[in-house]
């Protein structure tokens, strides 16, 4: 079960998707409505950021308005992505690494979607537990 390809985790998947000039109001309202915790930022079909409920305080913590403020000033640009053919284990690894929740799908620079921890069963995430304990161990 820890060799699931990421294209078939999000092979119904129909991501969150919104321009980089829509407003951080927008997002968080469209994000509530969906019950997702990302949304991916698109333009011109191409994937030019990501906006997660950790961008969203952060940009209230730094008073910014919500209905004024857009994507593009408070997105993460440019994220990490990983092919639709690498396995579960990869994208929980990248997470992990990385020190983020949510990874894009991405072949050919079109979207196919977005995994967070929440798409792994137990067995996934029991391996990357035991690696990264070895890893531990090891240094």
């Amino acid at each position: 079960m820890t060799n699931r390809c990421l294209a078939y985790i999000v092979k119904d998947q129909e991501p969150l998707t919104l321009a980089p000039g829509e407003s951080v109001q927008h997002a968080c309202k469209r994000m509530w409505e969906r019950r997702v915790g990302a949304v991916l930022v698109v333009k011109s079909g191409k994937l030019v950021g990501i906006f997660t409920g950790r961008d969203a305080v952060r940009a209230l913590a730094e008073g910014r308005d919500p209905a004024e403020t857009i994507l593009a000033a408070v997105m993460t640009a440019e994220p990490d992505t990983i092919a639709p053919e690498r396995t579960a284990i990869d994208a929980l690894r990248m997470m992990s690494d990385g020190g983020y929740r949510h990874l894009p799908i991405v072949a050919d620079g079109k979207v196919l979607g977005i995994v967070s921890r929440g798409d792994f069963k137990g067995l996934e995430l029991d391996r990357l537990e035991d690696e990264t304990c070895l890893w531990e161990r090891i240094c």
